[in-house]
């Protein structure tokens, strides 16, 4: 029977709104009717008919409300609510849709819906089920349905108690783990004495290895079946930790010790020294940038290279017989799994290692666990005569009537007696017999690895005194008095003795004085350089010194070209720049102290070669002039005239 056939769509809608807002309010306790009260419809509400001083009851549909269990609801006892449809003559109604509705905060249905539809009995059943664990308080179960055109509602009351439910026992399998093992850690939650599935419970999982970062564990797990199982994984706790569950609605938590092994130690590793240069000089001999102390940082770490602390280590020197002090033969391991140790050096220069040993982790009769440091080197730490050197950027700079505040850059390379550098900030003092050295601060610089450097500049003095100023090289071997040639002296201390060498600068003139040819002794004379006759098929090579007033080289860089061709060809001049030319002998052998020189020139030597322009359709004789021109950094040009003579073969 389809009670809504003839009703419009319009009305229909007016019914369904009124019946939702009727159970709502009676849900909630609104509303003033009795239940299996008749809502809607055509009737007056008032249940009379007719006028007059009489009246007579009219027979209604109803629709009324019962529980399973008395209506008390729990979280581990639902209910069963059933309603029962009657028509206006008290016979069951079947095939109805009854709509329930409730506190939702209080309890739930199952179908979700709320909506059943009656049996032939004209019952609608459905089950009720606490909101949650926490739930408490009473409410009202409002019923709905339509017969005949009109909305038939009817409510009961019932009541949610608290549930209580507990735990079971926390267990873990295997009850006890290895460094970095797992379990699997189980736990029921209890209604009474069973386990409680009407619902999932969230239950929470803490310890404090979790909260310290050294294991892992599921921080909420859901029930299944009234169980709730998670894996707990250990991440270097070493230690018994309580693991606790909690769950929202359970009184009472739940915990179980776990028993875990500490981690084994893998290996000790050597982390750094101090100082970084691994070098420390021999005892009594300390100072500035000098050590006569080593310290030496390890670390110990397990199989996963995390740190282990409070293991011993012990120190000992490798070899056993160094002439070293370690002053701390043993110590443990901090929280970051580090340890110390420090070594003072003796009296005697050598280079050794400090071995770390974590005694008792040999296994199956193999050796302890160690490691070795990197090599530690004990020198005198002070400067060494046969390893002080001294270069200069250049030997041949202008400035022999050029003041150049930067002509060139002189360096000084200290090691000590075992050929390592000198430890940082040794001072090296530069003195000159000629221009400047140094800077206004101090006449002389302090090394960083064994090396530092200074400023030559040229400038006055020009001219060299003997002896003047006195230096630790000109007390043993007077300087050169070569004119032009500057003498520098770099020195230093050992505490007792005074290491020293010296170099040779050319302050080069910007013109050019003297010029040899093709190696002879006599220099060319001034005016046009005659090279002879030629056949014109025929090239002339030849070659050319250069030297300064003072028969030095002329400035290093400066140019060398054939200028101003006339009747010729020329091919480029090798080398086209004047080189770096140290003080040297007759027979070309460097000497930079300049005290082997002698008088001799001292220019570089440049090959030109000059040819006709008509080596092969010669018509007559015919000349080349050109000049062969010198142009130094500072823009001082020097110009020498050449003729060259072709005849026809």
């Amino acid at each position: 029977m389809n009670d809504f056939k003839n009703d419009s769509t319009a009305r229909h809608g007016v019914r369904v709104a009124g019946l939702l807002m009727a159970m709502v309010l009676t849900a909630c306790g609104g509303g003033g009717g009795n239940p299996g009260a008749v809502s809607g419809g055509t009737g007056s509400g008032s249940g009379s008919t007719g006028t007059g001083t009489g009246s007579t009851v009219t027979a209604e549909p109803t629709i009324a409300v019962a529980f399973s269990g008395g209506g008390m609801l729990t979280a581990g006892t639902p209910l069963t609510a059933t309603a029962t449809v009657l028509d206006k003559n008290g016979k069951p109604i079947a095939d109805k849709v009854v709509t329930f509705v409730t506190d939702g905060t209080l309890a739930t249905f199952k179908p979700t819906s709320g909506t059943v539809r009656t049996d032939v009995n004209g019952v609608a059943t459905i089950s009720m089920y606490a909101a949650s664990l926490s739930a408490e308080g009473a409410g009202y179960v409002s019923v709905a349905t339509e017969v005949d055109g009109a909305t038939v509602t009817g409510k009961t009351a019932y009541t949610v108690g608290a549930t209580a439910l507990t735990f079971g026992t926390l267990s873990a399998s295997p009850a006890s783990i290895q460094a970095y093992g797992s379990t699997v850690l189980s736990v029921d939650v209890l209604n009474g004495s069973s386990k409680y599935t009407d619902q999932q419970v969230n239950v929470s999982f803490s310890s404090a290895c979790v909260t310290a970062g050294k294991a892992t564990l599921a921080a909420t797990v859901p029930t299944n079946n009234g169980t709730v199982q998670t894996v707990y994984r250990d991440k270097g706790c070493a230690n018994n930790d309580i693991i606790t569950v909690t769950a929202a609605g359970i009184a009472k938590s739940a915990s179980a010790t776990l028993a875990i092994a500490p981690p084994a130690a893998a290996s000790v590793q050597f982390v750094g020294a101090t100082p970084t240069t691994q070098s420390i000089v021999v005892r009594g001999n300390g100072g500035n940038g000098r050590t006569e102390t080593a310290i030496l940082t390890y670390k110990v770490v397990d199989i996963f290279g995390n740190p282990l602390a409070g293991q011993r280590v012990d120190f000992t020197p490798v070899p056993a017989g160094a002439d070293v002090v370690i002053n701390k033969a043993s110590d443990t391991t901090d929280a970051t799994g580090s340890v110390v140790t420090t070594v003072n050096s003796g009296a005697t220069p050598t280079s050794f290692r400090v071995q770390a040993t974590l005694k008792g982790t040999g296994t199956n009769g193999g050796p302890d666990i160690s490691t070795l440091s990197d090599s530690i080197v004990v020198t005198t730490g002070l400067p060494a005569q046969r390893g002080f050197s001294l270069s200069s950027g250049s030997f041949n700079v202008e400035g022999w009537s050029v003041d150049n505040p930067s002509a060139t850059t002189v360096q000084v390379m200290v090691a000590d007696a075992f050929g390592n550098p000198v430890p940082d900030g040794t001072p090296v003092v530069f003195q000159t017999n000629m221009g400047a050295i140094g800077s206004s601060d101090k006449g002389g610089c302090n090394t960083v690895n064994g090396v530092c450097s200074v400023a030559f500049r040229t400038q006055a003095p020009r001219v060299a005194i003997p002896g003047t100023p006195a230096t630790p090289c000109n007390a043993a071997t007077p300087d050169a008095t070569r004119p032009g040639l500057a003498t520098i002296c770099a020195s230093s201390t050992d505490g007792t003795n005074t290491v020293y060498t010296r170099t040779a600068i050319f302050m080069s003139g910007s013109a050019v004085k003297y010029v040899y040819m093709d190696a002879s002794p006599t220099p060319l004379a001034s005016g046009e350089i005659d090279l002879g006759t030629l056949p014109s098929s025929a090239t002339k090579s030849f070659r050319l010194q250069f030297n300064d007033v003072n028969n030095n080289p002329m400035p290093a860089n400066s140019t060398v070209a054939i200028t101003g061709m006339l009747g010729g060809n020329a091919a480029p001049v090798v080398p086209a720049t004047v080189p770096n030319v140290a003080p040297h002998t007759n027979s070309a052998v460097d000497d930079p102290t300049g005290l082997t020189v002698g008088s001799i020139p001292q220019g570089y030597t440049h090959l030109f070669s000059v040819g006709s322009t008509s080596p092969t359709n010669c018509t007559g004789p015919s000349t080349a002039k050109f000049n062969v021109t010198v142009t130094t950094p500072a823009g001082s040009v020097t110009s020498i005239p050449f003729k060259l003579s072709f005849t026809c073969p």
